[in-house]
């Protein structure tokens, strides 16, 4: 797989307070099981992917497979401070759309890397966009990965939570995903599936694709693209513009 040579650009001021936010992350406790309460039954989406993320290839997710993207994971490139740094990111795509995570107090934020089981619902903070990263100097020279205490350096099968608004009701989702990480500064992950509950305000337990009420669909068959419309809630075609609180 051939990587992008793309030039660095200069650090924004939105990537500075999530860059501020690796300071604190370093000696911040990992992220551990959450208390949540489990959800009742409801309709799941479930998609099955394999989509190799890195810098300049980003994994854009649509939820209903007709050409709305919900959210983006991808690799940024930019040199502050006399460092070269790659960071992946998850973000919403939409407004309204949300990751979950925790803020600080400069503003930034990191990503939960959530595990099998966890669930996702409105007890979950959204305010996540930052993953992982590698920073070093920016000839190249060896530097070292970034954001291990929140553990999506190296992850393997770790969840992203999802929300999304629609008609002013928030549906949740998840996405599972492995992450790698070398001294070089190849900052890559690899997207494996992802999934939301049709039902407004219902959480989903992360990795859940297997029962009665879930369907599972094959964004690169043509033809269930024909069929989408008896499988996929027609209310996922264009989001409301209205958003819970």
């Amino acid at each position: 797989m051939t990587r992008s040579s793309r030039k660095p650009s200069e650090l924004s001021g939105s990537l500075q307070r999530h860059l501020n936010a690796y300071a604190l992350a370093a000696s911040a406790a990992g992220v551990g099981m959450l208390a949540l309460a489990q959800p009742a039954e409801a309709k799941i989406i479930s998609t099955p992917t394999h989509r190799h993320i890195w810098y300049g290839h980003p994994a854009l997710i649509e939820f209903n497979h007709r050409g709305v993207v919900d959210f983006t994971i991808s690799v940024h490139h930019f040199t502050s401070g006399g460092s070269s740094y790659r960071l992946l990111f998850a973000d919403g795509a939409s407004k309204g759309n949300s990751v979950g995570g925790i803020i600080w107090s400069n503003g930034s934020a990191l990503a939960y890397a959530l595990r099998h089981g966890n669930t996702i619902g409105p007890s979950l903070r959204f305010s996540g966009a930052l993953m992982a990263g590698w920073r070093g100097r920016p000839e190249g020279s060896s530097g070292s990965c970034l954001n291990q205490a929140f553990g999506w350096n190296k992850a393997r099968n770790r969840y992203l939570g999802l929300r999304f608004p629609v008609n002013g009701q928030y549906h949740y989702g998840w996405a599972r995903l492995n992450e790698s990480c070398d001294r070089k500064g190849d900052v890559t992950a690899l997207l494996t599936g992802y999934a939301y509950e049709t039902t407004p305000n219902k959480p989903i337990i992360a990795g859940k694709t297997k029962g009665p009420d879930v369907i599972t669909v094959q964004p690169a068959s043509l033809g269930h693209l024909a069929r989408g419309a008896s499988v996929v809630p027609a209310w996922r075609v264009t989001q409301g513009s209205g958003t819970a609180h």
